[in-house]
């Protein structure tokens, strides 16, 4: 059946105008608005880190590269605090921080004391406010060590390894067998609990200090400590080579997009 030119015209009359077309400085625009909220995440919801030492074994290993949220410990007083939730860093959280004795050096530590938590080792065995933890999560490799292990019976001030920071910022604040966090400050240790240089050794780590917790390992290569010791420009490129060369079985593939906690 042929349509009658009369209807022609009117189903063109009613037809919904076409979308118009996309200019090229509205291309340009919309390119901007992307990059300009992708820069806005980056800098300040959430922040790429290497792992470069094993104190946080077996939990985060040496070669993971960790998202770290920053909106955690933005603090109130932040612009961005009417913007984001926030809250303060809890007990057993892991947590990246201005290293207290190298400013310009981050840490990643566990946070096992808070303001008002009272802490003690002994034989390598973590109490809080006087109850044993069990620590799952915790590995030990064997050797003794009285000051490290049975933390804070011998003083800060009578062992060798202490930093000035922990000789000034740890004696005030024991109080019997225990230290006692003061406000404003956290308690921190790694994970491998005999491999870390911690609170035991630089202090209490300041709330000022605090960029983030880790939320998830993006990617996870086999890598060493002396794979992140100073290198000149050939041996840099040299390694960037190897890795990209080696992309597929340096990758631990069990570790990508894991939970951290």
């Amino acid at each position: 059946m042929l349509t009658s030119p009369a209807t022609t015209e009117e189903e063109v009359k009613n037809a919904p105008p076409e979308p118009p077309k996309e200019t090229l400085p509205e291309s340009i625009a919309g390119f901007a608005s992307v990059f300009v909220v992708g820069l806005f995440i980056i800098t300040f919801v959430i922040q790429h880190f290497e792992i470069p030492s094993g104190s946080m074994e077996n939990t985060l290993l040496i070669g993971d590269h960790v998202f770290v949220d920053r909106l955690v410990p933005t603090g109130k007083a932040s612009f961005l605090a009417p913007l984001f939730p926030y809250r303060d860093i809890r007990r057993n959280e892991i947590a990246v921080f201005v290293h207290p004795a190298e400013p310009g050096t981050y840490l990643v530590k566990r946070i096992v004391g808070v303001p008002g938590d009272r802490i003690h080792l002994r034989d390598g065995k973590l109490y809080l406010n006087g109850v044993l933890q069990a620590e799952p999560y915790v590995i030990r490799n064997g050797t003794r060590d009285i000051y490290r292990d049975n933390f804070p019976a011998v003083s800060p001030l009578e062992s060798f390894g202490v930093a000035d920071t922990g000789r000034k910022t740890l004696p005030p604040n024991i109080h019997g067998q225990d230290l006692v966090v003061p406000d404003g400050y956290y308690f921190a240790m790694g994970d491998n609990r005999d491999n870390s240089n911690d609170s035991r050794y630089w202090g209490l780590a300041p709330r000022a200090n605090f960029m983030g917790r880790p939320l998830f390992i993006a990617w996870s290569l086999n890598q060493t400590e002396t794979d992140f010791e100073p290198k000149g420009v050939g041996e840099r490129i040299m390694a960037f080579l190897n890795t990209a060369i080696h992309f597929v079985g340096k990758t631990r593939w069990n570790r990508v997009l894991r939970l951290v906690h």
